[in-house]
């Protein structure tokens, strides 16, 4: 099972509680063997009675009530240890689940956005949460069985063998054959295990989708549709699980044939031996029938065992797969290096890799800290890369990328994103208060900062007037708020966290003129220390810009002052006179 050695430093870091959790299931499965043997000297003080060996009845009750005093003890004391090992196997594997999901989840993070274009979120999803459970159930429930199954048959066997060799040898025949049926079943397993798995990311990734998307099912009626294509997605995975249930139910049936044929030979070749004189004492055989019924739980539990480690190590390759990849935007330098601002970029040309198109070609400009920079193009033309580029969410495909004349590469990654305050197109607010979202950009900002940043984003009285105001809590994706007060409260987010860099893309196109320019008369003010890159499809957002760049398909085609650009012929022109009349209209 190469797969589940990624466990291993698990296994390492709580080995002393698994060692802990064997001695102690060895001393409960070493109580639990003294049952049998009791009970087996039992019977030989009746048969001895029965026999005129003993003639005094007060002799054999003596002897009966200390044996099943020695057995309630016994069994009270297996109890106990018996619950000590669950409780530390189970633990454990608890603290392992713990640490599993937090490497993936820190994995996660780590990755690079061509990651997410690439993998659906349910899918991501399945695996730290189905995946993860199907793992913990190797490590914990399927160890503690192990343990369990393999000190019970050191014990006994050893203990059988002592005493009845050949006997011994005929009881545990069946169990070749179980072995073999075992791994054939596994196998079986393993490959159905894994199809299970995928489907159960589809219906994942399904559902989660339809979730987020409810408005626009909602809004094209076709509730229809998605049920059906839900329920014939369900269907297949039904037909998926059943095959794995066929294979699974073998199991059971066949652990009870072999140990049923283990009594029979336990009863027929024990009571035959006894008559021949081989066995002396019939308390041996009964001895023997309770220890084959004792083997009779872990015995199954093998096929059990069997069947969760096939399925651990289908969703182990599964996490694997993630935890190989490695991420494409990686932090070369462990020193801090402060931002100030100062951004060049030179002959810049950059290509996404997942659709082969190049965005950007041959871009070359510069930008002091204070300054604010406008980009204006058609839909497709590159502005939003810019940002992308500046944040290092990609690295550039040729060309270079100098901040405060230091390359991108060589700055601290963390240093730079934290300089940065981004406004994205498509404002993302998590499910959570106002208040908490604002704080995201700076989670120490007392009330007193998020209310004046919220007057700088112009949202502060629509918040007010909420019922709750700062504490309401917003839907998925913050479906509670209309997009403008969504771009907003994406503003005061940025702003709240007085960053060195301001990145706005396209976050007012949502917002009326009038609102709009009340805000952007605040950012004057705020930016007045920072780097701001304004990227727009409006004239009025990026006029007061210190320096405009208009792109078409990735590159510079024209770039001045707004007085400048107004006075020469050509897109920026044509865009602004025709907002111009719009306006007037």
């Amino acid at each position: 099972m190469p797969a589940l050695r990624h466990l291993n430093k698990y296994f390492s870091k709580y080995k002393y509680r698994l060692i802990i959790g064997l001695v102690i299931t060895i001393i409960a499965r070493i109580f639990a063997t003294m049952v049998p043997t009791l009970v087996g000297d039992s019977v030989d003080v009746v048969e001895q009675y029965i026999n005129k060996e003993i003639t005094d009845i007060t002799q054999v009750k003596t002897g009966l009530i200390i044996n099943i005093s020695l057995i309630i003890g016994a069994l009270l004391i297996s109890a106990l240890f018996t619950f000590l090992m669950r409780q530390t196997f189970i633990v454990v594997s608890r603290f392992i689940e713990f640490d599993l999901k937090n490497e993936i989840f820190q994995h996660y993070e780590k990755l690079s956005l061509n990651f997410y274009k690439k993998n659906r979120t349910g899918d991501l999803m399945n695996r730290i949460s189905e995946d993860v459970t199907k793992v913990r159930m190797y490590v914990g429930p399927a160890i503690m069985y192990s343990v369990n199954t393999i000190t019970l048959f050191v014990v006994v066997i050893s203990y059988m063998i002592s005493i009845a060799p050949e006997l011994t040898l005929y009881t545990l025949a069946p169990l070749p054959i179980l072995s073999v049926s075992i791994y054939k079943l596994s196998v079986a397993i393993h490959k159905r295990s894994t199809v299970v798995q995928e489907f159960l990311s589809k219906l994942t990734t399904f559902t989660q989708e339809s979730f987020s998307g409810i408005t626009v099912i909602k809004a094209y009626g076709i509730e229809p549709q998605t049920q059906k294509n839900f329920i014939e997605l369900s269907n297949k995975s039904k037909e998926k699980n059943l095959d794995l249930a066929k294979v699974q139910a073998l199991f059971f049936p066949l652990m009870v044939l072999l140990i049923g044929f283990s009594n029979i030979l336990v009863i027929y070749i024990g009571g035959k031996q006894f008559i021949d004189g081989t066995i002396k004492d019939l308390g041996i055989i009964v001895e023997f029938i309770i220890f084959v019924n004792m083997l009779t739980w872990p015995v199954a539990t093998v096929g059990w065992v069997s069947s969760i480690i096939q399925q651990a190590e289908a969703s182990q390759v599964r996490i694997n797969e993630f935890l190989s990849q490695e991420p494409e935007i990686t932090n070369t330098v462990i020193q801090k290096t402060p931002v100030r601002g100062d951004i060049c970029f030179d002959n810049v040309s950059f290509t996404y890799d997942d659709t082969n198109i190049t965005a950007l070609k041959n871009i070359s400009f510069c930008i002091k800290n204070g300054e604010t920079i406008g980009f204006i193009g058609k839909t497709g033309s590159g502005k939003s890369t810019i940002l992308d580029l500046i944040g290092r969410l990609y690295d550039v495909s040729s060309g270079e990328i100098r901040v405060d004349e230091t390359p991108i590469k060589d700055l601290n990654l963390n240093d730079l994103r934290e300089s940065i305050g981004y406004v994205p197109q498509d404002a993302f607010l998590f499910s959570d208060t106002i208040e908490n979202n604002i704080k995201f950009g700076n989670e120490k900002a007392s009330e007193k900062e998020i209310h004046q940043a919220a007057k700088n984003a112009v949202v502060h009285k629509n918040i007010i007037n909420f019922n709750k105001g700062y504490k309401t809590v917003l839907g998925e994706r913050g479906i509670t708020l209309s997009g403008g007060q969504k771009q907003r409260v994406s503003i005061a987010r940025a702003i709240i966290k007085n960053p060195a860099i301001l990145l706005f893309d396209d976050c007012l196109s949502a917002v009326d003129t009038e609102t709009e320019e009340e805000i952007l008369n605040n950012l004057r003010e705020i930016s007045e220390n920072k780097t701001t890159f304004i990227v727009t499809h409006r004239v009025s957002t990026a006029k007061n810009a210190n320096k405009i760049i208009v792109l078409e398909d990735g590159k510079i085609t024209q770039q001045g002052t707004h007085n400048q650009l107004i006075k020469t012929n050509g897109y920026y022109k044509e865009l602004y006179l025709k907002q111009l009349n719009e306006k007037e209209i």
